[in-house]
C-alpha cells in the first residue's frame, strides 16, 4: 500500500473525549451503504459477525469536495486510503454501535495514527464498527493495518499523475491481478458520481480475500469513470 501513508504520524490536539464529537463533522462516511442495511446498534453483539469488508477510499475524490481536510488533502499525495474494516453479517447488513467496556486509548490512537489519514477518522472507525469487532480498540486497529497491507494496489493505481479513465470492471480487474488468489467476488467497486470513491474488499477474521456476502456491491454508472490524480 502507499508507503506514505503507512508511515503517517499525525498529532492529535484534542483529547479522546473530544474525539467523537470531531467525527460527527467528518464527511468520509460511507457512500450509498452498499454493504447493506445496518443493524440494530444497541441490539447488535461485538465480535458476532461473519467477516469484514475493507473500504479503501480514493483519497483524491474525497479531497475534490473536502480540500480543507488539511489532514488528508492538501499535497499530501494520497492514493488509496484506509477507511475502514467493517464487520459484516453473511446474510447482508452489519452491526454497529455495539456495547462494548473497551474504549480507545492513547495508545490505541497512536496505533490509530498509523492506519487512518485523521484523527476524525479514527475515532468514528472505532465508534461505529470497531466496538463490534469483539477486540479492544488497540487490537481493532492492529487488525485493519494488518487487512490495509494484505491487499496491494495495481502498479497503474499507486500514485498516477493524471486522472485516469477507467471502467468499474478495469479497476476490478487492475486490483485482482495485482493480487494474486484474490477471487473476482471479493470485490466492490463504489462511486461518487461520475468519480472513483472506494474499492471494497471482503475478507475473511483471518484476513483472507473471500467472496462478498449479500448487499455488498458497487454502484458505479456503466462505462468509464474518473480516476483524479494524486497531488
Amino acid at each position: 500500500m502507499n508507503h506514505a501513508l503507512r508511515c503517517i504520524s499525525l498529532v492529535v490536539l484534542v483529547s479522546t473525549a473530544a474525539l467523537p464529537a470531531m467525527a460527527r463533522h467528518h464527511g468520509h462516511g460511507h457512500q450509498g451503504h452498499p454493504t447493506g442495511q445496518a443493524g440494530g446498534g444497541s441490539h447488535d453483539v461485538a465480535g458476532q459477525f461473519d467477516y469484514y469488508v475493507m473500504s479503501l477510499s480514493w483519497s483524491p475524490t474525497y479531497c475534490l469536495t473536502h480540500p480543507s481536510d488539511t489532514a488528508q488533502c492538501g499535497g499530501k499525495g494520497f492514493g488509496f486510503v484506509l477507511h475502514g474494516l467493517w464487520p459484516q453479517y453473511a446474510r447482508g447488513g452489519y452491526p454497529q454501535d455495539c456495547a462494548t467496556p473497551e474504549h480507545l486509548t492513547p495508545e490505541a490512537i497512536a496505533e490509530g495514527q498509523q492506519v487512518f489519514p485523521s484523527a476524525n477518522l479514527i475515532s468514528h472507525e472505532w465508534g461505529k464498527h470497531g466496538t463490534c469487532s469483539g477486540m479492544s480498540a488497540l487490537d481493532y486497529f492492529k487488525t485493519a493495518d494488518k487487512a490495509h497491507a494484505s491487499v496491494h494496489v495495481p502498479a497503474s493505481m499507486d500514485a498516477p499523475t493524471h486522472t485516469l479513465q477507467m471502467t468499474a470492471q478495469d479497476i476490478a480487474s487492475a486490483v485482482v491481478q495485482a493480487n494474486p488468489g484474490m477471487p473476482a467476488t471479493a470485490l466492490a467497486v463504489v462511486c461518487s458520481g461520475p468519480e472513483l470513491s472506494e474499492v471494497r474488499v471482503c475478507l475473511s477474521k483471518s484476513l483472507q480475500a473471500q467472496a462478498c456476502g449479500a448487499g455488498v456491491k458497487g454502484n458505479c454508472r456503466p462505462g468509464p469513470i474518473r480516476v483524479p490524480a494524486v497531488h
